[in-house]
């Protein structure tokens, strides 16, 4: 087995275990952090279902990003949706057969590749060309945009510049989900795609990008606007309110 197989392997065990373990974590986190006050964004929902179909809206096209910024949200929804199809697209490398469904939207996923990188050039623009959104960007911001549109680049580099062995990848890929461990193909392109893949899997439970599972426990959207109808009490107890009792 060549070192690159052993390389690839151990850096996608510990990418995995790092995400799932820091996800783990940080939802953990967020349910138990009480919320002192009934603080819903207006207009608010008065019922559990006005509140669900809000959430629903708000995860799938944005609604209030939308309100607050036409542009924002058209670069921002763009690259959400293609990103989506992009890794709904990979599944065929996790799947043998490969789903049904999956087959079906291989084309799709396939041009949903130019949309996200498209989308993610105008919100990298935003933040360099923007003076008050340069103003607040950091690093970290920009560190992850670089990210993003390093896998989405070299995604595309396999698929029109430089092809790589798919059947030897998705042998790859099915080892390490069986502990059967399969030669990695050696590819420049395909491994420079894999390394950045690990990396944001690595920085993800520690970056911004956990507003993916955070805006489910945001309480400005999640919340029923009923304070006068029913008493807020905090559904959870931090430490300090532990303290305090």
């Amino acid at each position: 087995m060549s070192l690159l197989t052993i390389f690839f392997t151990l850096l996608f065990y510990f990418a995995t275990a790092t995400i799932v373990i820091g996800l783990a974590y940080r939802i953990r986190l967020y349910a138990s952090t009480p919320t002192p006050l009934r603080i819903p964004t207006t207009p608010a929902p008065i019922s559990a279902g006005g509140v669900v179909r809000r959430m629903f809206f708000e995860v799938t096209l944005f609604n209030s990003l939308f309100k607050s910024n036409k542009w924002i949200w058209l670069f921002g929804w763009i690259f959400h949706a293609a990103l989506l199809f992009v890794l709904l697209r990979h599944l065929r490398y996790f799947t043998d057969p490969v789903w049904s469904w999956v087959a079906f939207i291989q084309p799709l996923g396939a041009y949903a590749a130019f949309a996200m990188v498209a989308g993610l050039a105008g919100l990298w623009a935003r933040r360099l060309l923007v003076d008050r959104v340069r103003y607040i960007s950091s690093p970290s911001d920009h560190f992850m945009l670089a990210l993003l549109f390093g896998i989405g680049l070299t995604g595309l580099g396999m698929k029109y510049v430089a092809h790589t062995d798919i059947v030897a990848l998705k042998a790859f890929c099915l080892g390490l989900m069986y502990f059967d461990w399969q030669p990695m193909p050696d590819d420049l392109v395909l491994n420079l795609h894999l390394l950045l893949v690990a990396l944001l899997m690595i920085v993800f439970p520690f970056s911004k990008l956990l507003h993916a599972p955070g805006v489910f426990f945001s309480p400005t959207r999640n919340q029923i606007d009923n304070p006068r109808e029913k008493r807020h009490l905090p559904t959870a107890t931090s430490s300090a309110t532990k303290q305090a009792g």
